[in-house]
């Protein structure tokens, strides 16, 4: 058996294990309360995506220990999430549709407001923040609640040449969609037009004013969390390589320019 080490993560440890036959991905690391992390809910929606054909096989799990099946394929850039919309789209459709209807066991909730308001307390973040967070709730339109990934970085998209798979379920959870297509377009850096490519695909036609509100609000809102995800970061985690702070400057520029 074989161990080695597999980049890209802001969170966990990741190895590849090749036994000789097969190959599999070892994800170390514990419940992470300070970001709403816990284990069995991860493994439980894991379990979920996989039964509905989005991520690979769960092949064991132990306190601090994830091993999942091996996907030989890539990992995606922000470039890939805005010219591939045409296959990412149904694989957004399919984790909305599918995932909660096969999940097992108690299941969290996201609510990115009240995520951002956790993070400010956490890392003692601008107070100021906590008043944006109300104004940009306030332009919320009601949605059907859903389960949905709620961290779509291009790096969990994966492409093996013939299909796309949805990998790290940490933030699994019921919500709206609204999320996880702000969330998508914001860490694309999507531009207006292909933020209207993205919501046509997605509701299957044009919509309108209100919609296009709330997605411009929560749009901010997936910014602003992701750069107070990475203060909350800096301060409570230690993951080799990982600049937590580059990355909270990078995100609260994309969210200063959206709210702008």
């Amino acid at each position: 058996m074989t161990l080695t080490p597999l980049a890209g993560g802001l969170t966990n440890l990741s190895y590849v294990a090749d036994d000789g036959v097969e190959k599999f991905v070892v994800r170390c690391g514990g419940d992470i309360p300070v970001h709403h992390v816990f284990r069995d809910r991860e493994w439980a929606a894991s379990r979920a995506a996989f039964e509905g054909g989005l991520s690979s096989e769960v092949v064991h799990v132990e306190p601090g220990v994830t091993v999942l099946r091996f996907i030989a394929g890539r990992t995606f850039g922000e470039a890939d999430l805005r010219e591939q919309l045409a296959r990412v789209v149904p694989l957004l459709k399919t984790c909305h549709n599918e995932v909660g209807r096969r999940l097992q066991g108690p299941a969290n909730m996201f609510w990115v407001f009240h995520v951002i308001r956790d993070y400010v307390r956490a890392a003692n973040a601008d107070s100021g923040y906590l008043a944006i967070a109300d104004a940009l709730e306030r332009r919320q339109v009601p949605l059907p609640v859903v389960f949905g990934h709620h961290d779509l970085l291009p790096g969990n998209f994966m492409d093996d040449g013939e299909r796309l798979w949805l990998i790290d379920w940490e933030y699994g959870a019921f919500g709206t969609a609204m999320f996880d297509l702000a969330n998508l377009s914001s860490n694309g850096e999507f531009d207006a037009s292909q933020d209207e490519a993205l919501l046509i695909a997605y509701f299957e036609g044009a919509v309108g004013a209100e919609l296009h509100g709330a997605f411009a609000a929560m749009k901010a809102a997936s910014a602003l969390r992701e750069a107070l995800w990475a203060m909350v970061s800096d301060v409570h985690l230690r993951t080799p390589g990982v600049d937590y702070r580059a990355h909270a400057t990078e995100y609260l520029r994309r969210f200063e320019r959206l709210v702008a």
